[in-house]
């Protein structure tokens, strides 16, 4: 199997590094492409007005000056061209991808790019306690049952247009109480806020920021499983559409005059 190996969190991100040990236990046909710095909260987002630079680290390892769409596009298109992967992992994410963070998350973009190619794509991510910092992240964890989640699903088998997002709890590998297929959740959107500040001259600046709040998650979800330190698995799909919507939409035009539109 060949794997290509990207993330949003950089080229030299620890993350990057776990994942290469998952991948390397499953297959040695490995290719890392990873954006040259730090592109988290991208999302979706293409390089469109910037040209794309490549730097190769070492042998099928490479660091691009662009977004995690863009490095899944570069690898598939150009790099790997006459033998394409057979799997996209991408990751793992320094801290979670959960509930409404998969529209903003790059690592999840890089798995949703690939999926658009027909490429079978996991997204991985290691929660950590947001609060007590990136100090306290259990990268071992990821280590640690990785390799066989994502044995499970391939062997399972991964849909068309469906990517796989998986995140691991906040704990330590032995504290893992399983593993739960999910859905995506939903916080509180009251948990998101501006942060005002000043910098050194007195000029006003603002941070998008987040405080703890109480909410329950529901049940089911990604956020209530990470909650229990269960390893959540929450397969996503690439068409956005609400049918049952579009079917109500469908009948309450169909029933109205057509002069009125």
């Amino acid at each position: 199997m060949r794997i290509l190996i990207t993330n949003d969190d950089g080229v030299h991100a620890p993350g990057l590094e776990v994942a290469e040990k998952i991948a390397r236990a499953i297959s040695d046909d490995i290719f890392i492409v990873a954006p040259e710095t730090e592109q988290s909260g991208v999302a979706h987002s293409l390089s469109l007005n910037d040209p794309l630079r490549l730097r190769e680290i070492s042998p099928r390892h490479f660091a691009l000056k662009g977004t995690p769409t863009d490095c899944v596009i570069m690898a598939v298109r150009k790099l790997m061209l006459d033998n394409p992967p057979d799997l996209v992992i991408s990751g793992v994410n320094s801290g979670q991808n959960l509930a409404e963070d998969v529209t903003y998350s790059g690592t999840i973009a890089g798995a949703m790019e690939a999926t658009i190619l027909g490429i079978p794509a996991i997204a991985l991510s290691q929660c950590y306690d947001f609060f007590a910092g990136r100090r306290t992240i259990h990268w071992e964890c990821a280590e640690t049952h990785g390799a066989a989640i994502v044995r499970k699903l391939l062997a399972t088998g991964i849909p068309g247009n469906v990517l796989m997002n998986v995140n691991f709890p906040a704990c330590a590998p032995g504290a893992v109480a399983g593993v739960a297929v999910t859905m995506q959740g939903r916080r509180s959107n009251d948990l998101m806020r501006i942060e005002d500040r000043q910098d050194g001259r007195g000029n006003p600046y603002h941070w998008i920021s987040f405080q703890r709040g109480s909410f329950t998650p529901g049940q089911g979800t990604d956020l209530l499983a990470v909650d229990e330190n269960r390893i959540s698995v929450t397969p996503l799909q690439l068409d956005l559409t609400d049918h049952p919507t579009v079917t109500r939409l469908a009948r309450a035009f169909e029933e109205g005059p057509k002069a009125t539109i």
